[in-house]
Parts: structure tokens; sequence; C-alpha cells
């Protein structure tokens, strides 16, 4: 996901999608453990929107006080 889709997004949609997000790192990282995956870097790239979101959220956070 690209930084800039994130920064249009409303909080709302952002923590919408962060809980997606970290449903699918689950399901990826339960996925790697059984059997194995297709592509194993997906997982970082997961990891990175997540915390591409947590800063957008941080930033938002912040500049509101």
């Amino acid at each position: 996901m690209k930084i800039n889709k994130i920064n249009e997004m409303s909080s709302p949609e952002l923590e919408k999608e962060l809980g997606e997000l970290k449903t699918e790192l689950f399901k990826l990282k339960f996925s790697l453990a059984t059997n194995g995956l297709d592509n194993p870097l997906k997982i970082k790239e997961v990891k990175k929107d997540i915390a591409r979101i947590n800063t957008i959220l941080r930033q938002r956070e912040l500049s509101n006080k």
C-alpha cells in the first residue's frame, strides 16, 4: 500500500484497514508454519503496511493535541 493512499484515508478507515492487515498477518504466519507460503515476502510487506498505518495514526494523534 502506498503512503499517498494511506494519507488520503480517514482515521476510522485506517483503523479498519489496520485490523484487516493484522488478521492477514496472522493467517500468513499460520500458513507459513503449517504448510509453507508461495511468497514468504508477503509477510514483510504486510508488516510494513501495518507500520505505515500506525505511523500516520500517531502523527494525526500528535497533531490534534
